[in-house]
């Protein structure tokens, strides 16, 4: 074809070499501009045309097809006239073409794959969201990561065999200076063994708030890298902790918790001894009818103490809810139920009280005046 288009320009262009490269190239550079500007728009159609079906994987895969395909159509064709003109001209350079052609069709390629499975994680995250399904966002991205570093590697391996290196040598090398790598960089590995012990084992997950006694930590879990976990503090600091700090330390966490407690003392008067059991008995009821008190936990009220100003008897029982907030909206319920309760008996909420008893002083008598 391109002997064809010599032969038909050569009489209107009198033979003049330079004038005929530049058409060739000018023609191929036009080729690609019209294909990629077809190929923009049949990817758009078929992005728009996906978002309508009801399929996951199609969006995911034609969102992240645009822009590699548009960059490896230039590689191409600039790869294509590039060959054109080493045929014309022998420049030294010009013979890296086909090296650099492959390198950036490889790059291309774990492009789209890469930007597949970032797209393909966030639509399984929407989508199980959208159908109210349980979620855990900590194993998704653990798995994206993965995926995407050994796309990455794959990737930078057929790079290193297309510029003539032999794979075999590379990984030999790697297994020899792995070992002097792992004596200068033994945080960095202890780190990224420390977030694959956290995917692995999941003491926590993303959103989740949890706390170290041991430590000064406690916070939402905003993120799980592969060095570093980002945590929000409750007055909103980014609180960034080494993930090998958890394999050495007891972390707690809240947000599995399945009830929340409570556990209170209230004191009575002496005075009101003979209601406390009728008190009891009453309190005991009302927590058993609370809605938001799990009865199927333990539950305990009793008088347990006779203390020096009041008979204290011990609130012990459960909620329903976990949440830190509707947890104390139900506690004050409870709370001002039971003083109700002590109230409807006569009886009241004893406090620190002090009585003092003094005898009367003894009359002092009149002692006769002596005569003169």
């Amino acid at each position: 074809m391109e002997q064809t288009l010599e032969n038909w320009l050569n009489p209107w262009l009198g033979g003049d070499a330079n004038l005929l490269l530049t058409i060739h190239i000018g023609v191929v550079l036009l080729g690609v501009v019209v294909f990629n500007f077809f190929l923009r728009r049949l990817l758009a159609r078929l992005e728009k045309e996906a978002k309508r079906s009801s399929l996951l994987w199609d969006d995911a895969l034609i969102s992240a097809a645009r822009r590699p395909f548009s960059w490896l159509a230039w590689i191409i064709g600039i790869a294509f006239a590039g060959g054109i003109v080493h045929a014309e001209v022998r420049f030294p350079l010009l013979e890296a073409i086909p090296t650099a052609r492959t390198i950036g069709v490889i790059a291309c390629f774990a492009w789209f794959l890469s930007a597949f499975i970032h797209n393909a994680q966030h639509t399984l995250l929407r989508s199980r969201l959208e159908r109210g399904e349980s979620v855990d966002r900590t194993t998704i991205d653990a798995i994206g990561q993965l995926l995407r570093i050994t796309v990455m590697i794959a990737a930078f391996l057929a790079g290193l065999q297309s510029l003539g290196f032999s794979i075999s040598g590379v990984l030999a090398f790697g297994g020899i200076g792995g070992i002097a790598i792992g004596f200068a960089a033994k945080d960095l590995l202890a780190n990224f063994f420390g977030s694959l012990m956290i995917y692995l084992d999941r003491p926590f997950a993303v959103g989740e708030w949890i706390r170290s006694p041991e430590k000064q930590i406690e916070g939402t879990v905003e993120e799980i890298g592969w060095r570093l976990t980002r945590i929000r503090t409750f007055d909103q600091r980014p609180l960034y902790v080494p993930n090998s700090v958890f394999t050495s330390i007891t972390v707690e966490n809240p947000s599995r918790m399945k009830n929340r407690r409570i556990n209170e003392t209230i004191g009575v008067r002496y005075d009101d001894l003979g209601v406390v059991e009728r008190i009891v008995d009453d309190i005991r009821v009302m927590l058993r009818a609370h809605p938001e008190i799990d009865s199927s936990q333990t539950l305990i009220v009793n008088l347990v103490q006779f203390n020096e100003f009041s008979l204290d008897i011990l609130i012990y029982t459960f909620t329903r809810t976990t949440v830190w907030v509707k947890y104390h909206a139900v506690k004050q319920d409870i709370l001002l139920k039971i003083a109700a309760i002590i109230a409807q008996h006569g009886a009241e909420i004893a406090y620190p009280t002090r009585i003092s008893y003094s005898a009367p002083l003894p009359k002092e008598t009149e002692k006769p005046v002596p005569a003169v």
